[in-house]
């Protein structure tokens, strides 16, 4: 048997893999004499072959025209403001379909090759107008996502300090959450990137985002920061020294939000094995037992907290079960 694997004769192209679909579709019903292909059969495959080459080609003569339009000289002599405005909007629409295009990510592949990732760092992230700016964004997130092989071209580029600047002071709150989407497809189950993101102080950028008014940016922030722990706890350390407990508390004495559940599921994480990350959490002046107990009560029946409601119960077991009891301890 295995010889006869290592004797088989591969398709050479997409005729051959049709070709072999074919025979291998025909061998499932059982055997049966081969017979000559039809001339009717041959034109249909045929056909279809070239429209299968066609939409490839296609798609990658969509991508030039998208690049072409994202290349044209904006110090040109400008136009009427309606010109300009018809500009913009081009701009963001070959964007857009670019982002659609690379969810492809053979199309992804073939972006950076055709030199679409240098054009975006270059000419796109840094632009003037917000919807320019964010739309790079979601396109580098959209190429970054599961391929590695553009993953270490982006940072090799520099495109993490990039977004970490963006997702950290851009003036536009949609801007600074698709940075931050961008940074997570770029760090998430990447150890290059992650060693990246330690090195231009990203603990700190998803600490000032917890802080942000935009709740996207928020929950994006914690749930990154929840990731990273769970995925490092090697790193709990430096995120202790920053004073993150202190930070996360703090986010959880905001009006209640989905964010909580990520801030309560970090704050498990760097409670967990962690003496230094249990005395933080017990100090007197952040009242997180108190907090603890009362959200406790509060999410009690309810089926869709029941996570955040066991984060809040894990927290009360490993920080403050069996302490000595003081007069101002709430009673339970």
């Amino acid at each position: 048997m295995a010889e006869g694997r290592g004797n088989r004769n591969h398709p050479r192209n997409l005729q051959g893999v049709l070709q072999m679909a074919v025979e291998a579709g025909s061998a499932s019903e059982g055997p049966a004499p081969r017979e000559p292909m039809t001339q009717e059969r041959i034109e249909f495959l045929r056909g279809a072959l070239a429209e299968v080459c066609k939409g490839q080609m296609d798609e990658v003569e969509q991508m030039k025209q998208c690049l072409e339009v994202l290349s044209r000289d904006e110090c040109r002599a400008r136009g009427s403001e309606e010109e300009e405005e018809e500009e913009e909007d081009e701009r963001e629409e070959a964007l857009e379909m670019l982002s659609e295009l690379c969810e492809n990510l053979d199309n992804a592949r073939d972006l950076m090759k055709l030199g679409g990732l240098d054009l975006c760092m270059s000419r796109c992230l840094c632009h003037s107008e917000a919807g320019i700016r964010w739309r790079a964004a979601h396109l580098i997130a959209s190429c970054a996502q599961n391929m590695p092989e553009v993953q270490f071209y982006l940072l090799n580029q520099g495109a993490l300090l990039t977004l970490l600047q963006l997702a950290d002071h851009d003036a536009n709150s949609t801007v600074r959450v698709k940075a931050l989407y961008a940074v997570s497809c770029l760090v998430r189950e990447q150890e290059a990137g992650l060693r990246d993101f330690l090195s231009h102080d990203g603990f700190s950028v998803l600490m000032r985002g917890m802080q942000s008014d935009s709740e996207k940016l928020r929950t994006k922030s914690a749930f990154l920061l929840l990731n990273l722990l769970t995925s490092h706890p090697e790193h709990k350390d430096t995120v202790l020294s920053m004073g993150m407990v202190q930070q996360l508390v703090s986010v959880l004495r905001s009006p209640h939000s989905s964010v909580h559940e990520h801030v309560l599921g970090a704050l498990c994480c760097l409670v967990e094995d962690s003496p230094r990350g249990v005395n933080d959490c017990r100090d007197a002046s952040l009242g997180l037992e108190e907090l603890l107990n009362q959200r406790v009560q509060d999410l009690k029946g309810r089926e869709e907290s029941l996570e955040e409601l066991d984060c809040c119960v894990r927290l009360l077991a490993a920080c403050f079960q069996g302490q000595p009891q003081d007069g101002n301890e709430m009673d339970r």
